[in-house]
């Protein structure tokens, strides 16, 4: 997103040990270099909205270890080549809005780890290849705006976690497949601007009006389905030239003639007088038996109708927020039902004021239940983003079987609609006075002048046994998981943002958006069905092992707790600056372990008295004092040899849950003992 321009030198294919290259919103122009053969250590790579122009450079294939290719937005021709089935790791390719011809390579078909492929906006004709049916783990399919014709192949139907699908503006035909209905994740599809024919399918994604589209140029036939008119939100609805016949419904939508479209079907009879459309006859009778009286008696109920059903629509536009708009139980009946409405009115409309995070997947708000004056935070997801609702319901279904004194309580979820008729979904928890570890790690200071001058002085560090309570709070709450819950689950995205301290200062370990069970990804695995969204993590704490596979274990919950301790004592993020190349927070407390531990650790940490001495009124003697200190350092080479241990590259190599907490108990028995924390909270 710069301004930068000319050619990629192609001395670029030195830096072999390159992993992240963007280049993305540039001028760039002339081709992409073949030096990009080179970079074999690439994980993502995005060059989208530059001009580069020529061929996608077949030797790309060589870079097998990259997870994210786009090159979209550019002005690129020739073929897509086959040597994309070689990009084995490839999660991501994004090739639309360039000048692609030919037909789609069966090669794709071997890219089985493909999650998202979008190739909209080119000139690829052909057929779809029916090889794209061994991509299971497709989550958006996009091929809008090429020139593919012939029907779509039979082994689609393994495509079961589609969540985005869009054929449109195309030469497809056929009628559209029985499969499409049987796809539950699917919460959009497209096939407009083609030429499908036959009925419209009654199941699935087709049950939602505003989640499909099959408008425009297709021979789509047999009679409007009923359930078109049950759907009270929908605002627009376009059946245009298509080839559908008998009656016009003449409820919901179908109400107003503004709001849908039926043009082009010159089978349609009835409907709203708007239309003026010819009356659906009964026994090819005509309507030469539709007398005046007859039109009367028919059309003044129907404008009765109408207006009282105008005036329903404008009491509610005008009295909404007296509306209770049913929450399905998504946690169960032993967990409150609360709905929309009344999640709007314990945050005061989700107010700015009351906004205390945003994450990924949404925003928390700060909230008080009118029924016992409780205090909660709730999670309101953003559906619009990728991936929301499938981090809902995993996080659903992991925290109703889980209960221990380190996890987040979970209050309630609602699953409901808002007042626009758009799909609806928070989660309600206890609310955490001290804020997350994230806050206090790395505090945000606001300028002088936005806060008192008493609260510019309050200090937000934490000392040495603080920290220590939280790691084992934390480390206790992933052992429960691990090995102790009724079914083990991994957290799979353990950092300091989501780790929440109570008024104690007691840790609890929150955002399940991301867990799964156990027994689950096991079986995801070894049955080649898709375990992750994506890399299951955040970078710097996501295990290496993961960028290179699926399979998800309880070793990459522990490297992820290894780099957060690690965080903790040093202060360090692990995207700190700092760290490049081969340099990582693992290696950098490693190798200055233990000789320069007073260089590494925070330096908050030392600059407490307990930390560099014990306190005068413990003991005087300097002999005892200086024994105490040293017991102290002691105790932090062995905390950061634990979070070097967690956090070895190697899976084999890294503790288990249950062994690390009770080292961790020991190492603060041994910091007790010095007195150097005496009156602290044990």
């Amino acid at each position: 997103m710069n301004h930068l321009s000319g050619n990629i030198p192609s001395d670029i294919g030195k830096l072999q040990r390159l992993q992240i290259l963007n280049l993305d919103g540039n001028k760039f122009h002339g081709e992409i270099p073949t030096t990009f053969e080179n970079l074999t250590s690439l994980l993502y790579l995005n060059v989208s909205g530059n001009n580069f122009r020529g061929n996608i450079p077949s030797h790309m294939g060589k870079c097998h270890f990259l997870l994210l290719l786009y090159l979209d937005h550019n002005y690129l021709s020739g073929i897509i080549p086959k040597e994309v089935g070689s990009l084995s790791s490839l999660l991501d390719l994004n090739l639309a809005y360039n000048k692609l011809s030919g037909s789609l390579p069966l090669e794709i078909g071997l890219l089985q780890n493909l999650e998202e492929l979008d190739v909209s906006q080119n000139m690829l004709d052909g057929n779809i290849p029916s090889s794209l049916g061994s991509c299971v783990k497709f989550t958006s399919l996009n091929m809008k705006g090429n020139k593919l014709w012939g029907t779509l192949p039979s082994s689609l139907a393994t495509l079961r976690g589609m969540e985005d699908l869009d054929l449109s503006h195309n030469n497809l035909s056929g009628k559209i497949p029985d499969y499409l209905d049987d796809f539950v994740f699917l919460k959009k599809l497209n096939l407009s601007f083609n030429d499908f024919e036959g009925p419209v399918l009654e199941r699935g994604v087709f049950q939602n009006a505003s989640a499909f589209s099959v408008e425009g140029n297709n021979n789509l036939s047999g009679k409007i389905p009923d359930y078109l008119d049950d759907f009270v939100f929908l605002r627009k609805l376009n059946l245009s030239f298509n080839d559908f016949e008998g009656p016009v419904l003449e409820r919901g939508v179908f109400q107003n003639a503004s709001a849908f479209s039926v043009e082009g079907n010159k089978k349609l009879c009835g409907g709203i007088p708007e239309l003026q459309l010819q009356p659906c006859n009964s026994e090819g009778s005509g309507n030469k038996g539709f007398t005046l009286t007859m039109k009367l008696s028919t059309f003044i109920p129907s404008g009765l109708l109408g207006l009282l059903l105008f005036l329903c629509f404008l009491y509610l536009c005008l009295f909404k927020r007296t509306i209770n708009v049913p929450s399905v139980k998504i946690l169960g009946n032993s967990f409150p039902q609360l709905s929309y409405q009344s999640l709007l009115k314990v945050t005061d409309g989700f107010s700015p004021t009351n906004l205390i995070g945003m994450g990924s997947f949404g925003s928390v708000y700060k909230g008080v239940l009118d029924e016992c004056q409780k205090v909660v935070a709730v999670k309101v997801l953003n559906l619009q983003f990728h991936g929301a609702s499938k981090s809902f319901l995993a996080e659903c279904k992991a925290l109703k079987s889980i209960k221990h004194r380190n996890l987040l309580k979970v209050i309630t979820a609602c699953s409901s609609v808002d007042y626009q008729g758009n799909d609806f979904k928070a989660l309600v928890f206890e609310f955490m006075v001290n804020g997350s570890l994230e806050e206090w790690l790395h505090p945000i200071w606001l300028h002088p002048n936005e806060i008192e001058e008493d609260a510019r002085k309050e200090s937000r560090h934490l000392n040495t046994l603080q920290m220590l309570n939280i790691a084992i709070d934390v480390a206790s709450a992933i052992d429960y998981l691990h090995h102790h819950s009724s079914n083990p689950i991994l957290h799979c995205d353990l950092k300091p943002s989501n780790i929440l301290r109570d008024e104690e200062m007691i840790g609890h370990v929150g955002d399940f958006g991301l867990a799964r069970f156990l027994q689950e990804a096991t079986y995801s695995s070894t049955t080649n069905q898709s375990s992750s969204i994506g890399i299951r993590g955040s970078v710097g704490y996501v295990a290496p092992e993961y960028g290179l596979a699926n399979e998800l274990l309880t070793c990459g919950d522990v490297y992820s707790y290894g780099i957060l301790l690690l965080e903790m004592f040093t202060g360090k993020r692990p995207t700190d600056g700092m760290f490049s190349d081969s340099l990582t927070l693992h290696n950098f407390v490693k190798m200055s372990l233990p000789e320069k531990i007073a260089e590494i650790v925070d330096a908050t940490l030392f600059q407490q008295r307990e930390m560099g001495e014990a306190s005068s009124s413990i003991d005087n003697n300097q002999s005892q004092s200086s024994h105490s200190s040293h017991k102290i350092q002691d105790c932090m080479i062995s905390l950061l040899e634990v979070g070097i241990t967690c956090s070895e590259e190697l899976p084999t190599n890294r503790l288990n849950m249950t062994d690390i907490v009770p080292q961790l108990h020991t190492i603060r028995n041994t910091l007790l003992e010095t007195g150097a924390h005496r009156g602290k909270r044990n």
